[in-house]
């Protein structure tokens, strides 16, 4: 068992990462006390998950795209393009739901796959590129939509955006919360555990494990506890949001792609330093590429689920997206030189952004405070991770 000491130094050398949930949490007490426990309902609840989904969405392909050192001010820009032209394939030209949702996959492949060639094999510094891309797509879409919104959309594709998984099938007279919604949670938190113990027992094996079992087992009975008392205040609503469910699979598939995946390690070598990682043989330049073929799918899905929740294509959509991305990515603990950040920080970062405009509009607070305050989260965020980088080069020396 590790001593009091090896979990306070273990801790000590974590704080930037442990200091996010802390901060989300500290901002949820205290809005839920502001709001006297508005923040909690599980109408809210469910409303702050669904408003915030597509930068969530975001935010998973903009932290890989930070820790290879890069950045993509695009990313709205293609989340609106995508959404106008699934608008065209479903509404104007008449096509199944699926055959619109599958096409907008593809277009965002291959936007990702046109701003990575430029970033990885032109050269072009990836800030040009989608600088550039963000001008080019914002004007792709006022020209596919006729600056005219597109609308109503197939009520299957809406779903993505608004629907739940399971509406509530018990009369409130037999069950005062939908089972089939606690029994999914408890599902996902038993899979999230076993994940952990056999991701701790590989790492044990090859002794690559640093983390205290105290600290371990806090960490997940958190994890757990969260999981199940978000899965309750869902199921007193209409159910589990159809978009939360993708997101928790998103979390899972790209949180292993990272931590246990080779091309996960390559996405740090190459944002820690690409020099060593270019004498090590790794292929920086289709890691650059694939990166931005990823986020151009993710983008794609985030347009997607975007225009389903609004019912609605307009020229206008998307706007500040990459803004509220790279905001929750670096609140999320990812650096502004590459090289370090995790899924669940940017995840973690989207969501103190989420309830901070979600309790700020429960209070009242008016949309010119609202961008004030974020902005001000956004640079203290930053000055900590600076800060605690020149803590750790002073202890070094």
């Amino acid at each position: 068992m590790a001593s009091i000491k090896d979990v306070g130094g273990f801790l000590a050398s974590q704080l930037r990462q442990i200091g996010i949930f802390v901060a989300l949490l500290v901002i949820v007490v205290l809005f839920q006390i502001l709001t006297d426990g508005a923040l909690l309902r599980p109408a809210n609840v469910s409303n702050i998950i669904v408003q915030n989904s597509y930068i969530l969405i975001l935010a998973i392909g903009m932290v890989m795209i930070i820790i290879a050192g890069h950045i993509d001010l695009s990313v709205g820009s293609v989340a609106a393009f995508v959404g106008a032209m699934t608008g065209v394939i479903a509404v104007d030209w008449g096509q199944p739901w699926w055959v619109a949702i599958l096409a907008g996959l593809v277009i965002g492949a291959l936007v990702g796959a046109w701003q990575g060639f430029w970033v990885a094999y032109i050269g072009i510094p990836a800030f040009i590129v989608t600088l550039a891309g963000m001008l080019i797509f914002r004007g792709l879409t006022q020209i596919v939509l006729g600056n005219q919104q597109i609308t109503p959309f197939p009520n299957e594709y809406r779903q993505l955006g608004s629907g739940t998984l399971f509406p509530s099938v018990f009369p409130a007279s037999v069950a005062p919360y939908e089972w089939i919604t606690v029994g999914l949670g408890v599902l996902a938190t038993i899979m999230l555990v076993l994940q952990q113990v056999r991701g701790r027992r590989a790492r044990v094996k090859l002794d690559l494990e640093d983390e205290p079992f105290a600290w371990f087992l806090t960490k997940l009975l958190f994890t757990a506890v969260l999981v199940l008392g978000v899965t309750y205040l869902l199921s007193q609503t209409r159910g589990t949001p159809i978009v939360l469910v993708v997101l928790g699979v998103l979390v899972v598939v790209y949180s292993a792609v990272m931590s246990n995946s080779v091309f996960g390690r390559h996405i740090y070598a190459r944002g820690g330093n690409l020099h060593a990682a270019q004498l090590s043989g790794i292929n920086t330049k289709r890691v650059d590429f694939y990166l931005f073929v990823n986020i151009g799918v993710l983008a794609a899905l985030a347009g997607i689920v975007f225009t389903g929740r609004l019912n609605s294509a307009g020229p206008g959509a998307g706007n500040l997206f990459e803004l509220d991305a790279i905001a929750a990515s670096f609140i999320g603990g990812a650096a502004v030189t590459g090289g370090i950040g995790t899924v669940v920080g940017a995840i973690t970062g989207g969501l103190i952004v989420g309830v901070l405009n979600n309790g700020m509009s429960l209070l009242g607070v008016s949309t010119d405070y609202q961008q004030f305050i974020k902005g001000l989260v956004l640079l203290l965020a930053v000055a900590f991770d600076v800060y605690n980088k020149r803590r750790s080069s002073s202890a070094a020396r």
